[in-house]
């Protein structure tokens, strides 16, 4: 029967369904259905994608050439030019996708000019506020919606989650220029749960998403961006990776947002540094390049 299939379930959760419990098979009386896999691709910087129950989400596309846009003012190594390295696929490739996820759009690096040039104008984007959608239907844009809880999007619900692009001490300093970010959840009944968190500090919203969702995939932007004056990062780093890694203990972890952008001064290889010294299983915390595909 196709609803095997469908289900992916395993062969002892088969026969509770079909038969209403299966003696000939020992120890499956207790098995449970496995979660669908997810499709996570690194486009570059914080812009990926998520290809999830058939629908494909782009989220935060910056999608200029290199060196496009100056750096910005106040973080460290803004005399280069953004970004870094240009795209690692077609940009036609890039752009394939059934929806939009813009956590923030007050910065380039996820939203900029050529995300407005080249993304049809009736794709549905989806923003963290009023403010953030309005901003895009003024670039010509006719389907913007706003994130809250459990948006359904073709059976895939959406929810935004709150997240602090500084320290208290930069936002009391640079919040006007910080401003306000967000990420986003990704669920759906009978696939794994996955949670962006965005461009964000380690806080208690991060704690508070973690505890109440538990996902089952957790993306990173783990840059550790730096601004001039100020201790600490803007964005998170590797002690964070680390967090979110003891946190959830069954989860994958994914660092995005890496080698793009002049003010993250944190590499890739930096990260598989530190998650080799602190022991860390190679296989839940992953460091993709960009144009990197995995499913989990």
């Amino acid at each position: 029967m196709n609803i095997l299939n469908n289900l992916h379930i395993t062969a002892g959760a088969a026969c509770a369904i079909l038969l209403s419990g299966c003696a000939g098979i020992p120890g499956q009386a207790e098995a449970t259905p496995v979660a669908r896999a997810v499709k996570f691709t690194q486009v570059r910087s914080a812009a990926i994608k998520v290809e999830y129950a058939g629908t494909t989400f782009l989220v935060d596309p910056m999608l200029a050439p290199k060196g496009a846009y100056p750096g910005f003012p106040g973080t460290v190594n803004s005399h280069l030019r953004n970004p870094l390295v240009d795209l690692p696929m077609p940009l036609s490739e890039v752009i394939k996708a059934d929806a939009v996820i813009v956590t923030h759009v007050q910065h380039y690096d996820h939203w900029d000019d050529e995300a407005r040039r080249v993304l049809p104008k009736n794709i549905p984007i989806f923003t963290q506020s009023e403010e953030d959608a309005e901003s895009i239907r003024k670039d010509g844009f006719t389907d913007v919606r706003v994130l809250t809880t459990k948006v359904d999007f073709h059976g895939t619900f959406l929810s935004k989650t709150a997240g602090q692009h500084g320290s208290d001490e930069m936002l009391a300093g640079r919040g006007k220029r910080l401003g306000k970010s967000s990420g986003v959840l990704f669920e759906r009944p009978g696939y794994k749960t996955v949670y962006v968190a965005g461009d964000t500090t380690w806080n208690r919203f991060v704690e508070d998403a973690i505890a109440r969702y538990r996902p089952d995939v957790m993306v990173i932007n783990a840059c550790y961006g730096r601004l001039v004056g100020y201790e600490g990062s803007f964005i998170m780093g590797k002690e964070d990776l680390y967090r979110a890694y003891q946190a959830l203990p069954k989860a994958t972890v994914v660092a995005s947002h890496m080698e793009s952008l002049a003010h993250c001064t944190q590499s890739r290889r930096d990260l598989r540094d530190y998650i080799a010294e602190k022991g860390m299983s190679a296989q839940r915390v992953l460091v993709p390049a960009d144009g990197e595909s995995y499913s989990f």
